[in-house]
């Protein structure tokens, strides 16, 4: 049985799709700018959820969206000096060369709010219709008091909302907590034209549209960061069930946590933000999901280079279990047990920390076997469909061993088997470690080791 945490009950809850497909909404990126390991950090949790729930035979249909239009695209145009469309096509090339690098699978639509157009204006219609919504002075506006139950996903309260924000009353507002479904054009800006006059979406508005749209006004998981919960989620959810007529939007409401550099969570305002296509030029995918993996997706992992590099060097184990061939051997390894714990601990919460343990504890039984002279084929063909649901590759990243000559290395295998030989077990385990840092596999097998270049 599958739980999830459910941001908006605050509590574990069972699994049950809506239907026969699992419909997912994952909340994209706004195309004004390369994408950073913040939002690798929500493409690879929301990517491992959906080969999980095939991986337990359900079928995914998942829909993660682009802003692409949007103030922040807009001042970007203006400083780069180049049209608004320019800037948005050049940065969704990057965000799929980002994701495909990081070996996330593409969503099944990845729909633009300016193809969209036609549904967005016509929610907005639906809940003017029905009295959620107003237009002023060629603008549009979301009647917050309007829905009793608003707040409910964040716990914010309007009056201390709007205390905390001193309620700054935006001009043609009823309430200054209402916030825009349409806004009126301004000089030089985007525009469509709309019953209300020429002018462009709200941010909100556009995700609901889409979701109905592309899956339907009711779905099973809705995903994105935690910096998503208030105001997005929220007026999401408020303007969703107003419209469908209070419907639940999401079954489930996920939230990954965001990366923080100490103390500090990543966003680009605070100049820590580590550009994905840097970080693949420095790190393998497979490193860089470790490394994520290695925390619970409700937790805020902490973004460090070494960390990185230490994952780096934790996969060339897993790539070493897997990729030395062994015999056919009488006896087998069972590795049955192992299968049980990834799934138990995936099925709470996505608990990837300990289905990563899981993995690591079936790779050390790996190589003992084939010291003890077990056929381990079957455990490594495990091993690769466990990582394969993870989103690893188990493709070695293209480095070599600086400083280590084949004699050197030779050399150092010898030590090695000397040590083991005469039962000085640490010894041994400081060469291998040795060896591992440098890139450098080996294999045990029955007496004989191996070795190869990671």
């Amino acid at each position: 049985m599958i739980r999830l945490y459910n941001s908006l009950t605050r509590t574990k809850e069972e699994f049950v799709p809506l239907g026969d497909e699992v419909k997912m909404y994952v909340c994209g990126v706004t195309v004004y700018d390369d994408s950073h390991l913040g939002h690798a950090l929500s493409s690879i949790v929301f990517d491992v959820l959906s080969r999980y729930l095939e991986y337990r035979g359900y079928k995914v249909r998942k829909v993660q969206n682009f802003t692409d239009v949007d103030d922040k695209i807009i001042n970007r145009a203006n400083e780069d000096d180049v049209p608004w469309e320019e800037i948005t096509e050049k940065y969704i090339t990057s965000f799929f060369e980002s994701s495909d690098g990081l070996n996330v699978r593409r969503a099944t639509v990845h729909p633009k709010a300016t193809e969209d157009m036609p549904e967005i204006i016509g929610l907005i219609e639906r809940l003017i219709d029905g009295g959620s919504a107003y237009s002023n002075n060629g603008s549009v506006y979301f009647r917050v008091r309007n829905k009793a139950d608003y707040g409910k996903l964040s716990g914010q309260d309007i009056d201390q909302m709007l205390e905390a924000t001193r309620g700054d009353m935006e001009s043609g507002k009823e309430d200054p907590a209402d916030f825009a479904l349409w806004k009126a054009v301004k000089p030089a800006e985007p525009k469509w034209d709309s019953p209300w006059g020429p002018g462009r979406p709200g941010w909100h508005i556009e995700c609901s549209a889409m979701a109905f749209k592309h899956l339907g006004e009711q779905i099973d998981v809705h995903g994105g960061g935690l910096d998503l919960i208030f105001p997005h989620h929220e007026n999401e959810i408020a303007q969703s069930e107003s419209a469908s007529g209070a419907v639940p939007f999401s079954k489930i409401w996920m939230h990954n946590g965001l990366l923080r550099t100490t103390g500090a969570t990543m966003s680009k305002s605070l100049g820590n933000a580590f550009n994905v296509n840097s970080a693949l030029a420095e790190f393998s995918s497979d490193a860089i999901r470790l490394w994520i993996l290695q925390s619970h997706y409700r937790t805020n992992p902490l973004l460090d280079k070494k960390l990185i590099d230490d994952a780096e060097r934790s996969m060339r184990r897993i790539r070493l279990a897997v990729e030395v061939e062994s015999p056919e051997l009488d006896e087998s390894l069972d590795f049955k047990d192992f299968e049980r714990r990834f799934v138990e601990a995936m099925d709470d919460d996505l608990n990837t920390p300990k289905a990563l343990a899981a993995i690591f504890d079936l790779c050390r039984k790996i190589n003992a076997g084939r010291d003890e002279g077990i056929d381990v084929s079957g455990a490594t063909e495990s091993v690769r469909d466990l990582t394969k649901v993870l989103g690893f590759t188990l493709v070695a990243p293209p480095e070599t061993a600086e400083g280590l000559t084949d004699a050197e290395i030779d050399a150092l295998v010898e030590q090695r088997k000397l040590a083991r030989a005469e039962k000085r077990w640490g010894d041994a385990d400081a060469v291998r470690d040795q060896l591992e840092a440098a890139g450098i596999l080996i294999s045990d097998t029955g007496g004989e080791t191996s070795w190869s270049r990671g």
